[in-house]
């Protein structure tokens, strides 16, 4: 059976991804720090043959031991990543600074470090979890904004690279979606999601498994997502700039 690794996948996105590629047929490494989640998330998958691989991917040297106790795998999913609400002013700078270290530079080392593999053996498919965000600056989330920009820059250049290979990448860039991430990025109050309907993790996780095995460079799940990043395309930068802060503001 071939081997999907998922990162970030006790929750949300990541986990669904885990469910969907398990529905397909695939085997399964899932990597997150909380190995009591993964034991449990291992128990519910049964049948499918899953491995779980413990790291936090804050430590800089998490992606060599992850490749060290994995030396190859069929699809790399790059999930794992996280934000926080609020003026980088006035955020602490350890946060951000662990925001690059798991949402780009991690997910830069996992590509690298398996990407020779797969185009050795001229089969393979890399996922990385962008946003809508990617597309433009995000006042009061300016961190969360830059790292899922570089993710969609990155993706689609090496994307590039690599045709005729037989290898693809494929970026998601979901919109808001229903899981944990608006609690823990403390941003429950943002205008971008108080009140308002949001795409489930597994649609989402859907959307980007077709997208993946199709070998598409970018996925942007939903057509209302799809219109927003058409619009921000053709406006702009400064109003788009104006625009985010005012739907990221807080309503009380």
């Amino acid at each position: 059976m071939p081997t999907a690794l998922i990162t970030g996948a006790s929750a949300g996105i990541g986990l669904e991804l885990a469910r969907e590629f398990a529905r397909h047929g695939y085997d399964l490494v899932l990597v997150a720090r909380n190995r009591a989640r993964l034991e449990e998330i291992a128990a519910e998958l049964k049948p499918t043959r899953v491995t779980v691989v413990a790291k936090d991917l804050n430590l800089p040297g998490a992606p060599a031991e992850i490749l060290r106790e994995i030396p190859s795998v069929e699809v790399l999913v790059n999930n794992a990543g996280f934000g926080f609400f609020g003026k980088f002013a006035e955020t602490p700078l350890e946060g951000h600074l662990s925001m690059i270290q798991v949402n780009v530079s991690a997910l830069v080392a996992l590509t690298r470090l398996y990407l020779p593999g797969m185009i050795a053996a001229k089969s393979g498919r890399i996922m990385n979890v962008a946003s809508t965000a990617a597309f433009q600056p995000g006042p009061l989330m300016a961190i969360y904004f830059a790292t899922k920009a570089f993710v969609l820059s990155f993706s689609e250049a090496i994307a590039n690279e690599i045709e005729g290979t037989g290898v693809t990448v494929t970026a998601l860039c979901p919109g808001p979606t229903a899981t944990e991430f608006q609690q823990s990025a403390k941003m429950e109050n943002s205008g971008l999601v108080k009140g308002k309907k949001m795409m489930d993790a597994r649609t989402v996780a859907e959307i980007g498994y077709r997208a993946l095995t199709a070998g598409k460079p970018v996925v942007i799940p939903g057509l209302m997502n799809k219109l927003l990043v058409q619009s921000i395309r053709v406006s702009p930068r400064w109003m788009v700039t104006k625009i985010v802060r005012s739907m990221q503001k807080e309503v009380r």
